[in-house]
């Protein structure tokens, strides 16, 4: 029995003493948490501050990260090659234009000179030709008068020569058209013609047995050109080149009626047939130029004339009031006269 209970009162102390070191320590405890209160306030703000820089420690270790990447710089640096491109071929572009400004500058200015060239030439040509008349002018007035006498006499004899070959040309002419009435009916009107033309000229030559000769200026004007029948050289002035040129239209004219003549006869192509063309005198008057000169040229218009009409075309020459006249252009390459002063 005493057993019994002093096992009880032991545990009974045993009990009381572990609640005492029970509430003993949570004393403890409570004194501990009232003297650092303030420090676990600390602890919750260092806790708190901690987890801020882990947090920008985290950001910060994102930054760096990414930072070895920048995506807008890479842009900007196409931008800037482009610009500069861009700049090269708008400064290309102005060189370009540039270059091209200056070679119309210059060719501008070279056709300005040969403009100024051209002009000068122009300029010299007709103060030759001023200074060619004038010393004709001189060279007129310092003709002597036996030169002057010469060549009235050699004229006078000249046309009494014609006067002979005219008659014995309309006898000629005369027995011609009476073959060609029968067979060549176009070709024998044109004839008839011709034939009258001559007569009337006849008759002009025979009134000039009192021509005034010392009136015209032919007689007492220095020769200036010169012309090649065959291969001799003639010299004449400004009067017998006209009466060449006249000889030439008058061949032309006389070709071409006789062309369009055996043509409608239906005749072969045969210029040296026709009568005007063995004749060649058609307005010739004995006067300037010997009549063999001026038949040569009537015989080269003639060929002209007559392949025109012969065929009906205007290649050689062309109608006008006083008849045809033959291309400047042709004219110019049968007569070729040279100005020898």
């Amino acid at each position: 029995m005493k057993r019994i209970g002093l096992t009880g009162v032991a545990l009974t102390l045993l009990m009381f003493g572990n609640a005492a070191a029970v509430f003993a320590q949570n004393d403890q405890q409570q004194q501990d948490d009232k003297e650092h209160g303030k420090s676990g306030k600390h602890r919750k703000d260092d806790k708190a501050k901690d987890k801020g820089n882990k947090e920008d420690n985290g950001k910060s270790g994102l930054n760096q990260v990414q930072a070895p990447q920048p995506q807008p710089a890479q842009p900007q640096a196409v931008q800037q090659q482009q610009a500069i491109q861009q700049q090269q071929a708008v400064q290309q572009e102005q060189a370009r234009q540039q270059a091209v400004r200056e070679r119309q500058a210059v060719q501008q200015q070279q056709e300005q000179q040969q403009a100024l060239r051209n002009q000068q030439v122009i300029q010299q040509q007709q103060a030759q030709v001023q200074q060619q008349q004038a010393l004709i002018n001189q060279q007129a007035q310092r003709l002597s008068q036996q030169e002057q006498q010469q060549r009235i006499t050699e004229q006078q004899q000249r046309t009494v020569t014609y006067q002979r070959s005219l008659d014995a040309q309309l006898r000629v002419a005369q027995q011609q058209n009476v073959q060609l009435e029968q067979t060549r009916r176009s070709q024998f009107q044109i004839q008839q013609q011709y034939a009258e033309r001559l007569r009337q000229q006849q008759q002009q030559v025979l009134n000039d047995r009192n021509y005034d000769y010392g009136n015209d200026a032919f007689f007492h004007t220095p020769w200036n050109y010169r012309y090649k029948v065959g291969n001799t050289y003639r010299q004449t002035n400004r009067y017998g080149a006209d009466l060449l040129q006249q000889a030439v239209n008058y061949g032309y004219q006389e070709g071409f009626y006789a062309g369009g003549a055996d043509h409608r006869d239906r005749w072969g192509y045969n210029y040296r047939d026709s009568f005007a063309y063995r004749d060649a005198n058609y307005g010739y008057r004995g006067r300037y130029v010997g009549q063999s000169d001026y038949n040569y040229y009537f015989r080269l218009g003639f060929r002209k004339g007559y392949d025109d009409g012969y065929y009906r075309r205007s290649r050689y020459g062309r109608r006008d009031n006083n008849g045809f006249t033959v291309l400047k252009v042709v004219l110019g390459g049968i007569l070729r006269l040279e100005v020898i002063r």
